[in-house]
């Protein structure tokens, strides 16, 4: 892998931009591929927080492909997701997304590069802005350039507080494939098994994003009375797989007004780390 490096003319471009048309069908689809509770979710009202990322996906990883060696392509995961909402998304609203590379950082085992997409109405209102950091595995760029995106690291003072709250989700065996047409993600990885173990894995995996979308909603039905519109916020770091069929856990702390971190496991291996939810009012 010597003498790959990243196009720095990419930096900084943003992609063409890709509409959407958000349906109540789409929405509802998207609360029961994710095991949603709240009701105006499954009703098509209101889309779920983490359906943000279903009107992007088309920009997503543009900037990727304009920037990295393709030979790095297959090494990439997804390492970090960050959520700024500022309105929630409504069925009957069509979107307008862009995205563009603003940064990566070489590390001894790899490379964690960021991409920052945005979502608008046609008529221009932000609906939100998405802080998208992937991991190149095993490929050190041997360089720091631009920026990533905004810190959200756990505070591991929190531990020394009970939590104000502890939520237990099961993950169904056929999730990935009811996530999969409603997120419009047919990664192989986590619908045929023999692609995923050649991949690595111990079999099919569930989808970060999904695995986020449980982790929104335990968010918002314990401390945010199931008001999609009180998130303002959500990051987390990806840091292990979770499997059709596995529980997880996640303990939420709060941190401060309106201010909540959390942690999601399976058994004893933390699956999503460094959780920052923000509340309004």
């Amino acid at each position: 892998m010597s003498g790959l490096v990243f196009d720095h003319a990419g930096l900084g471009r943003w992609t063409d931009e890709s509409r959407f048309e958000v349906t109540r069908e789409r929405i509802a689809e998207y609360a029961r591929a994710t095991n949603d509770p709240i009701e105006e979710h499954l009703a098509g009202d209101i889309a779920p927080p983490v359906f943000a990322i279903v009107p992007v996906f088309d920009s997503l990883l543009e900037p990727a492909i304009e920037t990295m060696p393709v030979e790095l392509i297959r090494r990439v995961v997804h390492g970090e997701q960050d959520f700024v909402f500022h309105r929630t998304i409504r069925a009957g609203d069509k979107l307008v997304s862009r995205a563009k590379m603003i940064g990566w950082e070489g590390l001894p085992n790899g490379t964690r590069s960021a991409t920052y997409l945005e979502c608008r109405t046609e008529d221009g209102e932000l609906v939100n802005e998405q802080y998208v950091i992937t991991f190149v595995r095993s490929f050190d760029v041997g360089e720091t350039v631009g920026e990533l995106s905004p810190g959200h690291k756990f505070d591991e003072s929190l531990r020394a507080h009970a939590p104000v709250a502890k939520v237990v989700q099961h993950v169904d065996d056929d999730q990935t494939f009811r996530y999969s047409p409603a997120s419009g993600d047919p990664m192989p990885i986590h619908l045929d098994e023999e692609i995923a173990k050649l991949a690595g894995l111990p079999g099919i995996i569930a989808h970060g994003l999904c695995t986020l979308a449980f982790t929104s909603w335990a968010v918002l039905t314990e401390v945010a009375d199931s008001r999609t519109e009180r998130l303002k916020r959500l990051a987390v770091r990806f840091s292990n797989p979770v499997l059709p069929g596995q529980d997880m856990s996640t303990w939420i702390w709060r941190s401060g007004a309106g201010t909540y971190g959390y942690e999601t496991n399976v058994g004893d291996a933390v699956v999503v780390k460094d959780g920052l939810a923000v509340i309004a009012d």
